[in-house]
C-alpha cells in the first residue's frame, strides 16, 4: 500500500487549511465504509487521510433549521433511519437508508459518504434527489450551497472542488400531503449493490416525481408537471406514454448485475409499481382523520 500522512483535526478550519494545502491527493475519512475498502484494494493513493470524526462542528446531527432538516456530514445511516422528524417528512429516504448494507455498516457509513462517493447505484440519492436536498460545502476560501440535482457528474465524479467538504445536508421540510416510494431491485436478498433503485413521489396537486440510480452514469430525477401521473381517470396507456418519456434519460449499461435490455424492461415495470404505491400512501393520508397516523408525508 502506498504510504500516506494521517490526521485528525479537532476543528473545521484545521480540516479546511489540511485539505487546501494537499487538494485532489487529500481524503476525508468519517464512515470509512467505502475509503477504506479502497485503500485496501489499492485503488486509490492518497497523501493524506483527513479523519473528520473529531471536528466539533461537524459532529453527528439532525437538527431544524426554519423550514428544513438539515444532516451533518458524520450522522450515520442508522442515525437517519431512527429520527422522528425524518420519518414523518421523508419516509422514503428512510427506506432507502434502511437498505444500504448490513446494520453494521449503516452505523459506520455516513449520509454525506453515501453521496460524495458518486456510486451511481447509491441507494440514498433517488430519494434525496425527489425531496429537493441541497448540498453545504466549506472550503478554505469560501462556503456555498449546491443543490443535489447538480453535484453528480459521473461514476465517482461530483462537483466538488479540491479543498472543499460537505458539512451538512438540507431537506426542505414536507408540509403538504405526499406519497413516497422507495424501490430497488438486486440480484440477491442481502448485502448487495442495486441493478435499479428509484423513488417516486407523488404530491397533493398531482405532480410525481421520479429519481433513478444504477440506470444511468449518474442519478438523475425527471418529473411529471402535467397531473396525468396521478390522474386516477387516467389509463394505463396513458401513464405508461408518459413513464417511457420520462425513462429516456436512462442509459443501462449491462454488466454482472444485469444486461441492458433487462434494466430497460424492469424499469418500466417498477416505476409503474412504485407510482401505483405512492399514489395508494396519498389515498391513505387524504383519508386519515385529522391528527391520525401519516401526517404531512406518506409511508407504509
Amino acid at each position: 500500500m502506498h504510504p500516506f500522512a494521517y490526521a485528525r483535526p479537532t476543528t473545521l478550519s484545521a480540516a479546511l487549511a489540511l485539505l487546501d494545502e494537499h487538494g485532489a491527493d487529500a481524503y476525508v475519512l468519517a464512515g470509512g465504509t467505502d475509503l477504506v475498502v479502497e485503500l485496501r484494494n489499492r485503488a486509490i493513493g492518497p497523501t493524506i487521510v483527513i479523519d473528520i470524526k473529531r471536528v466539533a462542528e461537524l459532529r453527528p446531527l439532525i437538527s431544524q433549521t426554519g423550514d428544513q432538516l438539515r444532516i451533518s456530514a458524520t450522522a450515520v445511516m442508522a442515525d437517519v433511519e431512527a429520527d422522528a422528524r425524518v420519518r414523518s417528512h421523508f419516509p422514503a429516504l428512510v427506506e432507502a437508508a434502511a437498505t444500504v448494507g448490513s446494520i453494521q455498516i449503516r452505523n459506520r457509513a455516513t449520509l454525506a459518504g453515501n453521496i460524495c462517493h458518486a456510486s451511481p447505484a447509491a441507494d440514498t440519492a433517488p430519494a434525496l434527489l425527489v425531496y429537493g436536498a441541497e448540498l453545504n460545502l466549506a472550503s478554505a476560501r469560501a462556503p456555498r450551497r449546491m443543490r443535489l440535482a447538480e453535484f453528480f457528474l459521473g461514476p465517482g465524479k461530483t462537483a466538488l472542488k479540491p479543498g472543499e467538504l460537505v458539512t451538512s445536508i438540507d431537506l426542505p421540510l414536507v408540509t403538504e400531503p405526499h406519497g413516497a416510494t422507495f424501490a430497488r431491485l438486486t440480484r440477491r436478498r442481502g448485502v448487495d449493490l442495486a441493478t435499479i433503485n428509484l423513488c417516486c413521489r407523488v404530491d397533493a396537486g398531482g405532480r410525481t416525481q421520479f429519481g433513478y440510480g444504477a440506470v444511468g452514469p449518474r442519478p438523475f430525477l425527471v418529473a411529471d408537471e402535467s397531473g396525468l401521473l396521478a390522474n386516477p381517470e387516467a389509463t394505463d396507456v396513458a401513464r405508461d406514454e408518459v413513464l417511457l418519456r420520462l425513462l429516456t434519460q436512462a442509459s443501462p449499461i449491462s454488466d454482472v448485475r444485469g444486461s441492458r435490455e433487462y434494466r430497460r424492461a424492469m424499469l418500466l415495470v417498477m416505476s409503474r409499481r412504485a407510482l401505483r404505491k405512492s399514489i395508494d400512501r396519498l389515498s391513505a393520508i387524504r383519508d386519515s382523520p385529522p391528527g391520525g397516523k401519516g401526517g404531512a408525508a406518506g409511508s407504509a
